[in-house]
């Protein structure tokens, strides 16, 4: 079974929406996939970076690490696509501004450590901003968190949905950020 084959419920199933408390464990598992990834991509990088809710602290998250990749030029990013494929990672969606990958989905569920690749151009990181944000007000996070668990409530097993109904609460943030950090990324 090909998991490019399976339907949207069938892979809702099979890779459910779980909530683990944060730890330093998310931290090595992004520090040896961004050493991983920098063997592997080299110079084609500008920027590669923590971010979602596994680098927020005091918060629940889902345990899969987010890491964003920042590049120059749209044949960097090419070039970065091929890599990752002919390294297994699984392309999950692409537009002209983004290619997003997962690591660590299997036949039989999660792997051990799972992993969302996001590629975007230099300077477009609205994820920055909302990672330090709410790394530095506490309340912000806390709110961030529970929505996510309402959310997760709500729309179970749709995982589409609960992140669509995020981007409300994720662009304020940002919104918030962009003023307070000016010029940050």
């Amino acid at each position: 079974m090909e998991l490019n084959r399976l339907s949207l419920e069938q892979l809702w199933k099979l890779f459910p929406i779980t909530f683990t408390q944060n730890s330093e464990t998310f931290k090595e598992q992004y520090l040896k996939e961004e050493k991983y990834l920098k063997s592997l991509l080299k110079s084609h990088i500008k920027r590669i970076s923590h971010i979602g809710s596994t680098a927020i602290k005091n918060i629940k998250t889902k345990p899969i690490v987010d890491i964003l990749i920042e590049v120059v030029s749209n044949s960097d990013m090419d070039i970065i696509k091929a890599i990752l494929l002919e390294n297994n990672y699984i392309l999950m969606n692409e537009n002209l501004n983004k290619i997003s990958f997962n690591k660590g989905y299997t036949q039989n569920g999660y792997a051990k450590e799972v992993f969302h690749i996001h590629i975007k151009k230099y300077h477009d990181c609205d994820e920055l901003y909302f990672r330090d944000y709410l790394n530095d007000n506490l309340n912000k996070a806390l709110e961030y968190e529970q929505l996510k668990l309402f959310l997760y409530k709500k729309y179970k097993p749709n995982r589409d949905l609960y992140t669509d109904s995020k981007k409300e609460f994720v662009m304020e943030i940002v919104n918030l950020a962009k003023e307070k950090y000016r010029d940050r990324y």
